[in-house]
């Protein structure tokens, strides 16, 4: 009954079974007549064959560590096979060390180690998400829908397109009305060319299912989406029965449910409700984008043939779109090169329609600068087509219905740009999405760093104009931000010329600003005034901004007048500070004060968290360096050096940004020798704080060379 070394029959399991038993009798009876059998083996050897211990006494052999040999000798050999004569040894001996030779001729290099490597996960739905924010801020600005609709057309991920409907619609209920309605313009150009239907009404449900989050940071949420889901039913982009549909799928407790109630009992009972709500944000075209360039095109080409602008200009303002009537300006210079005969009844037209107000300055000048960035192409239809554009730009100048210092897209008499101009314009397009950035993320140190890599300090007063400007055309929370960061830029990287000319800059040209933001000039005197407060300009720089506006700007000189008024007034301070409802209501003073006794209680008590808390409650991370300073400053003075150990949460935390550590670090660095007059040991303390700060990574690297020199 052999086998195989290792394995046991069913035949081989049965008699290890019972041999306890049969030990037990051959040890009481040696002789028994059951073995005497002929052919019959003894148990001792019969268990051994099946390598199997025999238990009880001497009798039993060991047999999983026994070998037999062809002679049919037993030897016993180690534990797990290793060692012994005429063995291998142990299978994995580890006796000798072994190591790949790469030299050697058999060396595979299939047989070294792994090293693993580790990499970032990108989640492809934020990336889409990321890259459709951008296409949206972009056309809040541009208006142009068909780029709009193309870009996302061209980013793909088709199963992605229900986010573009939540995040089009979610962007523009916090904004204003021109937005919203440029939101429903843009759904209705997207609908069954670049979104199909299902996923437009994915879209909206998904926008009605988050109701609830949205309200968190809108708190008119039901009133406007009710508006939205109405306005896309009689826009025939959402089905009537979507709302009954969807009404069952909601709790009947959530915002969305009040939403559906709203749309349908408030907006699509009513009479006339068609009407009420494509009207409702006051600027409803009731047509297509491209149905507005064809009625655009239609009235030109009426004028041209009467004459008549009183006409032209009713039909211009009836079309309700002042946001874009750059194309009215673009499609007209484009017909006076077609037709050089109706040059001058187009020069008319244009010109009247800016003195009426009707086109403002800022339209006038995009249309102009549109013009000039495809006059190349033009000029392939239309060869005159540059030295006609040459010629109406100086023209429109002299006569003062063309803004020169804003043309920026073109040069004296209409010539291309400059590489300066290219810069400037390319520096433009890259802060605008900074900024923006910003106002979804209220990231100081990033943004910071964002412009650091620009490496244009020379900029800085372009950025500020383009920041205070962006700030004035949204809403309080938006402003509010815009005033911090501009405390947080001073402290960092803007110098006060920067400061006082970026505002110069956006005085001089706060008429045209005004055109398109009714209360500019006491927005901007309520910035002016923030800025005082905050010490980002000093009294003193009010007067230099005004000695630098030209004489004729009487706008910015009014502007700087209230601002002095506001400074002035009584409790002008917190009035200042709370004046769009989100500052921290507090003078610097008292921001000294707070940081102080929490340090002061967390050197009592040690609660990392509580203190922690309380830091980030000041909510002004602009500041923190303060923090750092006096926590450094209680160390030295309390010989507690645990005080570091809130320091080292805030950095982990994210709480105190290497920035403003480093920014803490400098000012004790400077002020050293007046403080070594209280604090003897104040050098010593310092050099082990700074030592510890730089092992741990809170410093920036230039601190070290900044303090070498």
């Amino acid at each position: 009954m052999e086998s195989s070394e290792g394995f046991l029959t069913e035949q081989q399991r049965e008699m290890l079974d019972i041999a306890p038993v049969n030990v037990e009798v051959l040890s009481s009876s040696p002789k028994s007549p059951t073995l005497k059998s002929p052919g019959a083996k003894s148990s001792s050897v019969l268990l051994s064959e099946h390598h199997v211990k025999a238990p009880g006494g001497g009798a039993g052999i060991a047999v999983r560590h026994v070998r037999r040999t062809h002679s049919g000798k037993h030897i016993r050999v180690k534990k797990d096979g290793a060692g012994g004569k005429g063995t291998w040894g142990k299978l994995l001996d580890t006796d000798v060390e072994s190591h790949l030779d790469r030299n050697d001729p058999n060396y595979d290099s299939g047989e070294e180690p792994y090293e693993l490597v580790g990499t970032a996960v990108s989640d492809p739905l934020d990336d889409y998400q990321k890259s459709v924010v951008s296409i949206i801020e972009e056309y809040f600005s541009t208006a142009d829908v068909e780029l709009a609709a193309s870009d996302l057309k061209e980013l793909g991920s088709t199963e992605y397109h229900p986010y573009i409907i939540k995040r089009l619609v979610s962007m523009a209920m916090d904004r204003h009305d021109k937005e919203k309605e440029m939101t429903s313009v843009l759904l209705s150009a997207l609908y069954a060319d670049v979104i199909i239907p299902t996923q437009i009404r994915q879209g909206f449900y998904m926008l009605v299912e988050s109701a609830d989050d949205l309200a968190v940071d809108i708190p008119d949420t039901v009133d406007i989406l009710a508006l939205f889901v109405a306005r896309a039913v009689v826009d025939d982009i959402l089905p009537p029965a979507f709302i009954a549909r969807v009404g069952k799928m909601v709790p009947e407790s959530s915002k969305g449910f009040q939403v559906l109630q709203t749309a349908e009992k408030r907006y699509l009972s009513a009479p006339h409700h068609a009407e009420l709500v494509e009207r409702r944000w006051g600027g409803s075209t009731q047509f297509t984008v491209e149905e507005v360039k064809k009625r655009i095109a239609d009235l030109l080409r009426e004028y041209v043939e009467s004459g008549d602008t009183v006409e032209a200009c009713r039909c211009i303002r009836q079309l309700e779109v002042p946001f874009f009537y750059h194309e009215v300006v673009k499609r007209a210079l484009v017909l006076a090169m077609e037709m050089q005969s109706a040059e001058p009844l187009i020069l008319k037209l244009l010109k009247e329609a800016a003195e009426e107000g009707l086109i403002s300055s800022s339209q006038m000048v995009k249309g102009f600068s549109r013009m000039a960035e495809s006059i190349d192409d033009l000029s392939l239809d239309i060869p005159s087509a540059k030295t006609s554009f040459q010629s109406i730009v100086p023209q429109a100048i002299s006569e003062g219905w063309l803004d020169a210092s804003s043309l920026k897209a073109t040069g004296e008499n209409g010539q291309a740009n400059g590489p300066d101009d290219e810069i400037l314009k390319q520096y433009k397009k890259q802060i605008v999405s900074i900024i923006h950035e910003y106002f979804l993320s209220d990231d100081i140190p990033e943004l910071i760093q964002s412009l650091e890599d620009l490496g244009q300090p020379e900029f800085n007063p372009v950025f500020l104009k383009k920041l205070i400007t962006l700030a004035m055309d949204r809403k309080n929370k938006e402003k509010e931000m815009a005033s911090v960061l501009l405390s947080a830029l001073h402290i960092e990287i803007f110098s006060t010329e920067d400061i006082v000319n970026g505002f110069v800059m956006l005085l001089e040209s706060s008429e045209d600003t005004a055109l398109d933001i009714l209360d500019a000039s006491n927005e901007l005197a309520f910035f002016l005034a923030r800025a005082v407060i905050d010490d980002v300009l000093a009294p003193l720089n009010l007067e230099e901004i005004s000695n630098k506006l030209p004489p004729n700007c009487s706008s910015g000189a009014e502007t700087i007048c209230t601002a002095q008024s506001l400074r002035s007034a009584r409790h002008a301070g917190e009035r200042i500070l709370r004046c769009w409802g989100g500052g921290t209501g507090w003078a610097v003073e008292d921001a000294k004060d707070k940081i102080q006794k929490l340090l002061e209680e967390f050197e009592s008590s040690g609660v990392l968290s509580e203190a922690c808390r309380c830091i980030r409650e000041l909510g002004m991370p602009f500041f923190n360096h303060e923090v750092v300073k006096k926590a450094l400053v209680m160390a030295m003075e309390k010989k507690n050096d645990r005080i570091l150990d809130l320091l080292q949460a805030c950095f982990s935390e994210g709480l105190i940004t290497i920035n403003q550590m480093t920014k803490g670090f400098g000012r004790i660095n400077d002020g050293l020798e007046d403080l070594a007059l209280d604090i003897p040991n104040a050098n010593d303390k310092f050099t082990f704080y700074l030592e510890h700060a730089k092992e741990r990574g809170w410093l920036l690297p230039s601190f070290g060379l900044r303090d070498a020199s």
